[in-house]
């Protein structure tokens, strides 16, 4: 098994926030893109109609989860919060306490590793 952390957030968009979301979700990928060697993967997606939002980040382990979630309370929390309701939050890898700690807020469900490999 490997150290990584990763996650998936669904959440619904706040009605009427959906241009807010799009800038935000652009702004949100190229800074994390550009100040993150850690992040591996860190994805948006939104259904057909752009009514729920789905985030897929992997970070490379748990000093890089934390980078991420320092730069995000710090630079995104507020925004993020005032343009998308999350509804729920699945935690998978390696995350150590401080990482679960963090993300205890939004009430995740924690997977553990039980077979497979990551590349």
């Amino acid at each position: 098994m490997s150290d990584h952390v990763y996650w998936i957030i669904e959440a619904n968009v706040q009605e009427g926030k959906l241009d807010e979301l799009k800038a935000l979700m652009q702004e949100m990928s190229e800074a994390t893109m550009a100040n993150e060697p850690g992040a591996l993967n860190y994805e948006w997606s939104l259904n057909e109609d752009e009514t729920v939002c789905h985030i897929f980040e992997r970070y490379a382990d748990s000093e890089a989860t934390m980078v991420h979630m320092g730069n995000f309370g710090k630079n995104f929390a507020g925004r993020f919060m005032g343009v998308l309701k999350p509804f729920k939050t699945t935690l998978y890898g390696a995350p150590n306490e401080k990482v679960c700690a963090a993300m205890k807020p939004m009430g995740y469900v924690a997977m553990t590793s039980a077979a497979g490999f990551s590349r």
